[in-house]
């Protein structure tokens, strides 16, 4: 299918704008590298036409933050960030590696550029770390660089887990994105609207439009995670409010709370509806405590995968002057505890998914242990344990998450 096509279907459906609601101007290299706050617009009420950039997942005033714990040597900054200037997406030798067509079976096979595209949007974004960090140019002419050669190249993505790479992939590249349009004049406008015009029309309707809401919950979580930073990116408030409507109704589809009642509640516009469908979409599993996690009982690692997901759209919304976070507080601080709980060594009793478990939750936690714990002040002791003995930290980058301990440990 055609961009053009594509962006006509979302027309046609209502549920996009047509067009870019504006752009904000970009900054200079220097003034991208000092120390700078956004305190005075940060928590307010984002008026409904504009945004506030950069403002996907991270901030300006995040970064200063990062970059003055640095500077002082101070943990465990220092020591993520060593890992991140180490690794292999952070080395100025990366070649991008773009598809013209992404296809992506179950499981990612076929893997006919899967990996590829993940990557270098895990690249780029670390890239574009690396940049606001430092200072260094040579870090964004890698990562715009990146962001150019699938702008050139992409134009679709094929195959049962089309939405899901989509998802995967549509987040890390807002993300780049989004810090490079809004801190390095050094891409030209030319180009950056190439790539806010693949950001829409190729990776939108994936996970705006093509769901899946039947599927594990991981799913559609890591969806609107992307369509929320795109849509920040592209200055979509329709697309904002649509990705938001359906992150309010999937959350608590997804972690239960008692106050549900006997059964969880239904996969938003699925159809798992009746007791026998809702107990066999939650593996099994035929009691239900708060915190449990529809994927509980699948793997712990697809968990923590909706944790991180459910937490990237609230710090975006959050520096949008949106709180979803309180909306979701008790469902995320629960699931948290509960699976912390397990992570930590206690056995599972007999009737919690036939007594047996997939461990772990992974590299997930920082962002909403940052917030519920070190803003909120939630009593989450389990889950700091977790954090700070599990050898968690520093957390790295796969599939749509990455150097999450650098960005948000103890960040304000």
């Amino acid at each position: 299918m055609t961009r053009t096509s594509l962006t006509s279907m979302l027309l046609a459906l209502g549920v996009l704008a047509a067009t870019l609601t504006g752009t904000a101007s970009t900054v200079s290299a220097s003034s991208a590298t000092a120390p700078a706050s956004l305190a005075t617009v940060e928590g307010q009420v984002a008026p409904s036409t504009t945004f506030v950039h950069p403002g996907v997942l991270v901030s300006t005033g995040q970064l200063a933050f990062v970059r003055a714990r640095i500077a002082e040597g101070a943990e465990p900054w220092t020591t993520a960030y060593e890992a991140l200037r180490t690794s292999d997406l952070a080395s100025l030798a990366w070649e991008p590696r773009p598809w013209a067509i992404v296809e992506c079976g179950s499981n990612s096979n076929p893997n006919h550029g899967c990996t590829d595209e993940r990557n270098d949007a895990l690249a780029a974004y670390t890239h574009a770390l690396l940049w606001n960090l430092t200072g260094e140019e040579v870090h964004a002419l890698k990562a715009v660089e990146i962001l150019d050669a699938w702008s050139a190249t992409l134009i679709g993505h094929t195959n049962s887990n089309a939405p899901l790479q989509a998802g995967w992939s549509g987040a890390s590249f807002a993300r780049a994105g989004e810090l490079m349009k809004h801190t390095y004049d050094g891409w030209t406008a030319s180009r950056v609207q190439r790539f806010e015009a693949m950001l829409r029309d190729v990776h939108l309707p994936q996970v705006l439009i093509d769901r899946r809401p039947n599927h594990n919950g991981n799913w559609e979580l890591i969806m609107m995670d992307a369509a929320v930073g795109i849509s920040v990116f592209l200055n979509d408030r329709d697309a904002f409010d649509a990705a938001i409507d359906i992150w309010k109704r999937r959350v608590p589809a997804y972690f239960y709370l008692k106050s549900d009642g006997p059964l969880p509640q239904p996969p938003p516009d699925g159809t798992k509806d009746t007791p026998e469908e809702l107990i066999a979409y939650w593996h099994g599993q035929t009691t239900f405590v708060d915190g449990l996690s529809q994927e509980t009982c699948r793997n712990f690692g697809y968990v923590g995968w909706g944790i991180d997901a459910t937490s990237h759209v609230a710090e975006t919304a959050r520096l949008q002057g949106l709180d979803l976070y309180g909306e979701v507080g008790e469902r995320v601080t629960k699931a948290l505890e509960f699976h912390a709980k397990y992570d930590l060594g206690e056995e599972p009793p007999d009737w919690l998914c036939g007594g047996t478990k997939q461990r772990t939750l992974g590299p997930t936690l920082e962002v909403a242990f940052n917030h519920y714990h070190n803003r909120v002040g939630a009593d989450l002791k389990r889950t700091e344990r977790l954090l700070l003995t599990s050898g968690i930290r520093p957390t790295g980058a796969n599939y749509f998450l990455a150097w999450e301990t650098l960005t948000h440990a103890d960040n304000p």
